[in-house]
Parts: C-alpha cells; sequence; structure tokens
C-alpha cells in the first residue's frame, strides 16, 4: 500500500521490563568492566519490592571471589544502582528497600566447548538463530519514524523528570505513535498515546498540559495530530506503577528493543547477554551493514538477515533484501558486505569494538538509531563502512 497508518509503541526506562533490561545490562557492564572476556547471559525479574537476578557467567572469578572478583554483594549492589538511577524511590519499589536475590551460576562447560576456540577451530556463534537489521531513510538516524518518534517523545518526559523540570511525573511511562502514510512516505500523525505515572495530586488534566510539549516538540512542525486523537493517561489514572503495579521480566520488549514492528525481528533478546551471544552482536552487525547500504545512497531502504548455529564461526546465510530500491542486485550487495566484514562472532566484536561496558544505557529508547558515544557506546551506529562499500560496488 502506498497510503496507509502504521503504529510503533515505546516504554520508558521505568517500565517493568526496562527495569530488568536496565539491571540486567548494569550486570553484563560490571563483568566486562573487570574482564572484557567474560561470559554473562543475565536475567532479572522484578515485582513489589523484590527483585530476582538469575542466568550463568564465566570470569572474571568465583561469585564468592571478594578480592577483586564479582561476588553477589557487587551484584546486588549494581542492581540497586541501576535502579536509583531510574528514580525508583516508592513505598512499593524502591532501591535502597528492595530485597535483591543473586542466582547466578557458572556457564555450561557443553555450552563453553562448543563456543570456545581451540586449536585450529575459530570461536562460534553461542546459540543458533536468525538476527536482523533494517534501515531507511524516513528520519536523519535512518530509522522508520514512529518508534523513532516513540522513543524520542518518552527521552523528552525522562530528562524533564531527572532535571527537575517536571518532578510531578513518575518513572513508568508508555507511548504509541500512529503516522500517516502518503505515497509511501510519513507526512503526520493521525493519533498520539502517552501514558505516564505521575503525583497522586496530579489531575488528569494537569498531566496533559504537562505531556503536551513533549510531544508537539519532538514531532517535526504540522505533524501533531488533532485533538481528540491526542491520548494522555486514557485510564484517567497512573499513579501505582512500576514494579509495584506490573512484573517485569527481561527481553519481553523485543520490538520496542529494534524497529517497532517496521522490520522483522528474530526472536532473541539483547539486553544481559554478553558481545558472545549473537543474538545481540550479530543484531547490532546486521545494523551496521544495512545502515552503511543506505547511507552509501546504494538503496531506499535495506533489511539485512544473519543465522547462525552454535558452535559454529561463520553466518550459514547473510539475506539483503532492498525492496527493488537499490542500485544494484541484492546478491551482489550481500558480496560485498561479507567482503568487507568478518561476520565470525569474534569478527563483529572486534570490528565493532564491543567487548566493553557499553550496555547499560542501551536498555531504554531503542539499541538503534541513536548517535554513537566516544568510548565506543553505539558504534553499531557509526556509517564509516558506506564509502568502502560504495567503492566496492562500483569498482566491482
Amino acid at each position: 500500500m502506498a497510503d496507509y497508518l502504521f503504529t510503533s509503541e515505546s516504554v520508558s526506562e521505568g517500565h517493568p521490563d526496562k527495569v530488568c533490561d536496565r539491571i540486567s545490562d548494569a550486570v553484563v557492564d560490571l563483568f566486562l568492566a573487570t574482564d572484557p572476556q567474560a561470559r554473562v547471559a543475565c536475567e532479572t525479574l522484578v515485582t513489589t519490592n523484590l527483585i530476582v537476578l538469575a542466568g550463568e557467567v564465566r570470569g572474571p572469578a568465583p561469585l564468592v571471589d571478594k578480592d577483586g572478583g564479582v561476588d553477589a554483594a557487587r551484584i546486588e549492589e549494581t542492581a540497586r544502582a541501576a535502579v536509583k538511577d531510574i528514580g525508583y524511590e516508592q513505598d512499593g519499589f524502591h532501591w535502597k528497600s528492595a530485597q535483591v536475590q543473586v542466582y547466578l551460576h557458572g556457564q555450561s562447560p557443553d555450552i563453553a566447548q562448543g563456543v570456545d576456540a581451540a586449536g585450529n577451530k575459530d570461536e562460534g556463534a553461542g546459540d543458533q538463530g536468525l538476527m536482523f537489521g533494517y534501515a531507511c531513510r524516513e528520519t536523519e538516524a535512518l530509522m522508520p519514524a514512529p518508534i523513532y518518534y516513540s522513543h524520542a517523545i518518552l527521552r523528552s518526559l525522562a530528562e524533564a523528570r531527572h532535571s527537575g523540570a517536571e518532578p510531578g511525573l513518575g518513572p513508568d511511562s508508555k507511548s504509541q505513535v500512529t503516522l500517516r502514510y502518503v505515497g509511501g512516505k510519513p507526512v503526520g500523525a493521525a493519533s498520539i498515546v502517552v501514558s505516564t505515572q505521575h503525583a497522586d495530586e496530579l489531575d488528569q488534566d494537569q498531566v496533559r498540559e504537562i505531556v503536551r510539549p513533549h510531544v508537539v516538540n519532538v514531532l517535526p512542525e504540522g505533524w501533531m495530530c488533532d485533538e481528540e486523537n491526542f491520548y494522555v493517561n486514557p485510564t484517567g489514572r497512573f499513579v501505582i506503577g512500576g514494579p509495584d503495579g506490573d512484573a517485569g521480566l527481561t527481553g519481553r520488549k523485543i520490538i520496542v528493543d529494534t524497529y517497532g514492528g517496521a522490520a522483522p525481528h528474530g526472536g532473541g533478546a539483547f539486553s544481559g547477554k554478553d558481545p558472545t551471544k549473537v543474538d545481540r552482536s550479530a543484531a547490532y552487525a546486521a545494523r551496521y551493514l544495512a545502515k552503511n547500504v543506505v547511507a552509501a545512497e546504494l538503496a531506499d531502504w535495506c533489511t539485512i538477515q544473519l543465522a547462525y548455529a552454535i558452535g559454529v564461526s561463520q553466518p550459514l546465510s547473510v539475506y539483503v533484501d532492498t525492496g527493488g530500491t537499490a542500485q544494484v542486485d541484492d546478491n551482489k550487495l550481500s558480496g560485498a558486505l561479507q567482503e568487507l566484514m568478518d561476520l565470525s562472532p569474534r569478527g563483529i566484536r572486534e570490528h565493532l569494538g564491543l567487548n566493553r561496558p557499553i550496555y547499560a544505557r542501551t536498555a531504554a529508547y531503542g539499541h538503534f538509531g541513536r548517535d554513537p558515544d566516544p568510548d565506543g557506546g553505539f558504534s553499531w551506529e557509526r556509517t564509516d563502512l558506506a564509502d568502502d562499500l560504495r567503492a566496492a560496488i562500483n569498482g566491482g
């Protein structure tokens, strides 16, 4: 269809599932800061004044090591710090008083023997699976517009809350943006939904006016929907929120984390996993390659799929789809991309510099469409491959 409506949603750092993603990624960062080769698969559950962590780790030291290693006390401290940074100091969920239970244990040796490099065998993928990357021209970040603006609304609200400009806002919030497309391009919002936790003394009209500028100022000029399609806290009240209002789990917001439904998702979550896990690192690589294809002006949009088998180094397939918008055959693009980047787990980590503590910041407001950080965070958002890719295509 050329003319249609498309909707994407986002959830804030204070959403129960995102609290879990943040804690799990903070634990990943804790281990990688101590040992860049550490292996981590950390899952978190939160509910009323309870935080439970479980999963598998390897290195930098046994969990009982109290002399510079990563013991249960440091993991608990890390979880509490993450919750404090989000801003939870409520009776039903407080960074200081919540109970924290740590059930992390050693990685299975059966997994380790398939993943580790040995002799002439390179390091293999940590699991089977398929990962997707996507990029398009709808925004400057080369992201689909609905998810991009859904994230931007919540980030604006969070910045106002953290700065103290809007002390009546709570950490838990959600947004949903429905855009109208004409001729396949977004032209304005058909409806906007924002639900945000708030202080008890604020009524619905007051919350609506607090939220309004954080929508109007984020959307392009003239894109705001009409008043009857601007929904703020449709239930009428949102005082009890976060893990006290709803239990949360790591990895339940995978579409929020990627492209808001505008592109496929392989199924694997990102948060809580170190970069040897291709669920995470290969999804980052696929986004990196797709973004560079579009940045090189070789296509208007690009979807890339990578597939792996546990213990096997190279991907089983590299699929490129540009929907007929590319200047060259998609198979030629696939070949050029594989020449320019080693897509083994080790090759991805080295190319993108992933073995460092850069993951807690990814846990909310999307893993894609962000600006690369000077310390290597969001390195998969760089477009430094575009010139080489263009040259490979034009010279081939």
